[in-house]
């Protein structure tokens, strides 16, 4: 597995601080962009909660996802949050060490009394002291917080900084990126109650040691959740059930929860999202296919990866995100000069480098930038780039609607039918095109749209 390590440099640990005029709650950000560029420590709230309560919880529920490995879990693990500042809102990102849950907590304009929010994203802190600390508050009571360092603050801080070393691996950021891309194509199954999302939530298996293989399906049923043997039309994949226990933070304060899922074609497991709404916030979980499968590798990006015309889309839409809460597609066409559909492909796109997030309430996509090398989500991506070798090796033939593609001692037929590629090769018997195409296909897309590869256009 190819990895590197995240070094991520602190101007002193985050806590939390009590005085007499009440408790402040300090969160310290590492290296990061903001619409004045890179900045070491940005600075995006300065203000009081709402629900001072509620957000510590929440803000841990973020905390125990990026700690935590629901499969293998004898591997150490451990990613600061994420934190991006859009103008009306804070969200708080993490992705698991299996690569399999993804978290946000967004913490919405009314669930923040103070200043405006700020624009930017970078890491912030959340040590165990501080873990500790919020775990601890239980009463409402004024809670000022603080996304940066203090509004005086010199910029050149004395003394050593706090410094993190983590292990940062290639599938960890394709897999933030596939989900994303995952959840672009959810709609919403099911709401519930405050009571019965506590009593369906409570009532999930809890196992010990590593997340079972395997998926249960469930359907709503009148105002309730029941379980299904079979995936009936508009039933939600739970693969893993245990893997929502971070939603166990903040069930006592939960308003609804909003479930939701691609449409069900057939009875393989596909990922699912989990968002309990609360008092001016939301807390959403979307869950991988299995347990033991990763979001790293769905594929759902490789198409909008292929080609050089995504990739000059995509530049070009980059330059007119702004930290936007919500991106509208057809106002980025109008801006832009590109077709809706064009600019939907460049999003995908972008989302592979960290630069968009899918919000499922809003059903909207949103601007953020990953303080992470994220472009090598795309440069080692194993089967982008063998379709990349393939493509430019000059071993694609073409006749219409059906290609082959040689590869070691066999040959392989790529044909399309309605828009979809299908192969002879293993990967295609194997997944039916479920987990993104395989590097024949993507080599013969490739090839057809004239990408420039290694050894030039063939």
């Amino acid at each position: 597995m190819t990895r590197s390590v995240q070094a991520l440099a602190y101007a002193r640990p985050s806590a939390l601080e009590s005085s007499q005029v009440g408790a402040s709650l300090g969160l310290e950000t590492a290296g990061g962009l903001t619409p004045r560029g890179a900045e070491a420590h940005p600075r995006f709230f300065a203000g009081f909660l709402s629900a001072p309560r509620i957000a510590a919880r929440g803000l841990l529920a973020v905390a125990d996802v990026a700690a935590a490995r629901y499969y293998q879990r004898t591997l150490a693990s451990s990613l600061d949050p994420v934190v991006t500042g859009n103008g009306d809102r804070l969200r708080f990102e993490s992705f698991s060490g299996c690569c399999g849950v993804y978290a946000r907590l967004d913490v919405l304009q009314e669930g923040l009394e103070g200043e405006r929010t700020g624009h930017g994203t970078t890491n912030v802190d959340v040590n165990n002291p501080l873990r500790d600390a919020l775990s601890r508050i239980t009463a409402d009571d004024p809670l000022h917080l603080r996304v940066g360092p203090e509004e005086l603050a010199v910029t050149t801080v004395d003394g050593p900084l706090v410094e993190k070393k983590v292990p940062l691996p290639d599938r960890w950021l394709r897999g933030f990126a596939e989900a994303q891309v995952a959840s672009a194509g959810f709609d919403l199954r099911a709401e519930l109650s405050a009571a019965q999302a506590v009593a369906f939530l409570r009532s999930l298996p809890r196992r010990s040691g590593n997340a079972a293989r395997g998926a249960q399906w469930v359907v709503a049923s009148g105002s309730a959740l029941r379980p299904t043997t079979r995936p009936a039309p508009g039933a939600v994949c739970l693969p893993g059930p245990e893997r929502l226990v971070a939603l166990e933070r903040v069930l006592r304060h939960a308003t609804a929860l909003r479930v939701y899922g691609p449409p069900v074609a057939d009875g393989a497991p596909v990922a699912s999202a989990w968002e309990v709404v609360l008092p001016g916030m939301r807390l959403t979980l979307t869950l991988s296919p299995d347990a033991a499968r990763g979001f790293s590798g769905e594929g759902g990006v490789l198409e909008a990866l292929a080609t050089d015309e995504a990739a000059a889309d995509a530049e070009l839409v980059s330059v007119l995100l702004a930290w936007e809460p919500t991106i509208e597609p057809a106002s980025l066409a109008e801006q832009s000069g590109l077709s809706v559909e064009r600019v939907r492909a460049a999003l995908t796109r972008l989302g592979t480098a960290g630069r968009v997030g899918y919000d499922l309430a809003d059903a909207a996509y949103f601007h953020r930038e990953l303080p992470y090398d994220a472009d090598r989500a795309e440069r080692h991506n194993p089967r982008l780039v063998a379709a990349r070798e393939l493509a430019g090796a000059g071993v694609v033939s073409l006749d219409g609607a059906v290609a082959s593609v040689a590869s070691g001692d066999r040959r392989y037929q790529v044909r399309e039918s309605d828009g979809r590629l299908t192969c002879t090769c293993q990967w295609w018997a194997d997944y039916r095109g479920k987990r993104g195409p395989c590097k024949h296909a993507l080599a013969v897309t490739m090839v057809r749209r004239g990408a420039t590869v290694a050894g030039g256009v063939r």
